[in-house]
């Protein structure tokens, strides 16, 4: 699937946009995101949809890119799923997210370095790759998630600054999303 750099920076605007107004005004969101690191259904949810994307991925493969082993990868990438919920269970949730986004990025860069080049891309391109280099650390210690919480909730003004920033930020980028 190739998107427009157009629609992967509005798309990716609205949902910043989202996320922060419900970071910063909505305490059940709040409350709802403070039990993610741990909660066994967000892991079943983040590990089922990065397990099937990433699977379908591997399932696309041409033979330039390993297509002629694709059932022995399927097959490996099959058992790491599976294996994880039995041998690594404590904070699967984080690194099912970071495996969603890990596979959300790679849309999001197919776009913004696409045919159409404009300086405006930075907006995009800067908080992906940091997202990207986030989302491995985070990979590797999932745990700084529930310690980054533990730090936003202490202070109601750190948790809607937070959602704030977050927020402008995803407008802006909904704005840059109309300017190219």
């Amino acid at each position: 699937m190739q998107l427009s750099l157009f629609s992967a920076t509005l798309f990716s605007g609205l949902a910043l946009l989202g996320l922060g107004l419900a970071f910063g005004f909505s305490a059940r969101f709040a409350a709802t995101i403070k039990g993610f690191p741990r909660s066994k259904v967000a892991a079943y949810v983040t590990m089922g949809l990065a397990g099937a994307w990433t699977l379908y991925r591997v399932s696309q493969l041409g033979e330039a890119d390993y297509g002629d082993y694709k059932q022995y990868i399927l097959i490996g990438f099959l058992i790491l799923g599976v294996g994880a919920f039995k041998y690594a269970p404590d904070f699967l949730s984080v690194r099912g997210a970071c495996i969603l986004f890990l596979l959300v990025a790679d849309l999001l860069l197919g776009a913004a370095f696409g045919l159409y080049e404009t300086p405006l891309r930075l907006f995009l391109v800067t908080p992906v790759y940091l997202g990207i280099a986030l989302s491995l650390y985070l990979a590797y210690a999932p745990y700084r998630v529930r310690d980054f919480l533990s730090w936003l909730f202490v202070a109601g003004g750190r948790l809607k600054l937070f959602g704030l920033v977050v927020a402008l930020y995803g407008g802006l980028l909904s704005g840059v999303a109309f300017a190219y």
